[in-house]
């Protein structure tokens, strides 16, 4: 019994065979595409969310410095500036 196979189908299976090792680089560079978009976009979201959480911490530090300013006894510095001023030491020794 010969082997004998139908040319057509032979075709089919060439062309099968071609189409898959044509779509293969094509393939292959959009996912890389995909993968370096993906990973370019979770950087700039965690800068993005790295200097709201710096600014949040700097706002924090600059509201704790103005009411510890404010804080300060005011009357016990002008007697201190008082004190200072009111000595007759020369400027400079």
């Amino acid at each position: 019994m010969p082997n004998i196979v139908n040319p057509q189908i032979t075709d089919a299976v060439t062309q099968t065979n071609v189409k898959i090792l044509a779509d293969g680089p094509g393939l292959a560079m959009g996912l890389l595409f995909q993968a370096s978009a993906q990973a370019l976009a979770n950087a700039s979201h965690n800068a993005t969310s790295a200097q709201q959480n710096s600014n949040t911490v700097l706002q924090a530090a600059t509201t704790q410095g103005v009411a510890t300013l404010y804080g300060v006894d005011t009357a016990a510095e002008a007697s201190g500036i008082t004190e200072i001023l009111s000595t007759n030491k020369p400027a400079y020794p």
